[in-house]
């Protein structure tokens, strides 16, 4: 039996979200920051920002770090140059948050905005997030300059099981995992490394019930690794909040959690990172039929 419309919708959002944040970042070590056009959007990290750039000086190959950047691959397809809108931000920090982008999200329903949510709860998880580092998504490289970063993105979908491309993904400079992140059993065909995890706490608590059986007991855990929220709900950003300060979740559906059986009791506020709810409008609108159409041209 398939997923309801409205699910299915979600689901495809959950995986265009992680995915296409992801997409920003191949091939690309520059995680400069970049201005974009939108009121309150200054110094969030844009997509632009992960697709490399040209320096504000000069446009020769020397002034990039990688010097196959994706930016300019975009910029010389007219359907992808068309299709992407590298000034929109990623990453929500404590530094973007205004009266302006309160009044202009509050517009919009969750996980597009902040309609009805608790201007309190997202403040004080927001004012958390005030590091350098919740406003970029990848540390600064240790590649020589002339190098591209490699990222590899890891479905759940079994389409990996026995292909046994294990050390060919742990080869990458960053792998990125979402929700049920099944590694134990399958190392040979889906490696151990985990840069990155990507999830909602909806779909992370259903993911441990749904794919226990299949060895998915915990979440990843590692000094290196990064969590990576996507706010569904106000949810998201109480637990987000609660385990920054490493407390247990005070209200809503998870009161009483400790954040720290997820993602480990030593969980500082640079472990963390927020998409941005205009990265996840942008998605909705210039990506998420593409999903949708491909899923039904195969037969979903």
């Amino acid at each position: 039996m398939g997923l309801p419309r409205g699910q299915l919708l979600w689901l495809l959002l959950l995986l265009a979200a992680a995915c296409s944040g992801i997409l920003f970042s191949l091939y690309s070590s520059a995680v400069a920051r970049y201005p974009g056009p939108r009121s309150g959007a200054r110094n969030a990290t844009s997509s632009r920002a992960f697709v490399g750039h040209k320096a504000s000086n000069a446009g020769t190959r020397k002034s990039l770090h990688c010097q196959h950047p994706l930016y300019l691959a975009i910029q010389k397809h007219p359907h992808f140059r068309a299709l992407f809108n590298l000034s929109t931000p990623v990453l929500l920090s404590g530094a973007l948050f205004t009266q302006e982008l309160w009044d202009r999200l509050s517009q919009h329903k969750a996980p597009y905005g902040w309609q009805g949510l608790s201007r309190q709860d997202i403040s004080s998880t927001l004012s958390l997030l005030n590091g350098s580092e919740s406003s970029k998504l990848l540390a600064a490289s240790r590649k020589p300059l002339s190098k591209c970063i490699r990222c590899a993105v890891v479905g759940n979908g079994g389409i990996l099981n026995g292909s046994r491309q294990g050390l060919h993904i742990d080869a990458h400079d960053y792998v990125f995992r979402l929700n049920g992140a099944v590694i134990k059993g399958f190392e040979k065909d889906v490696g151990t490394k985990t840069s990155f995890y990507g999830f909602t706490v909806n779909t992370m608590k259903n993911s441990l019930i749904s794919y226990g059986n299949f060895g998915f007991i915990s979440v990843p855990k590692g000094q290196d690794l990064r969590y990576i929220f996507i706010p569904s709900d106000i949810r998201d950003y109480v637990m987000l909040r609660s385990a920054i300060l490493g407390v247990p979740v005070p209200e809503g559906p998870d009161k009483g959690d400790r954040p720290q059986t997820y993602f480990g009791p030593e969980a500082s506020a640079r472990k963390f990172k927020l998409l941005h709810p205009d990265f996840i409008s942008y998605l909705r609108e210039r990506l998420l039929h593409l999903l949708h159409l491909g899923f039904f041209l195969n037969g979903g």
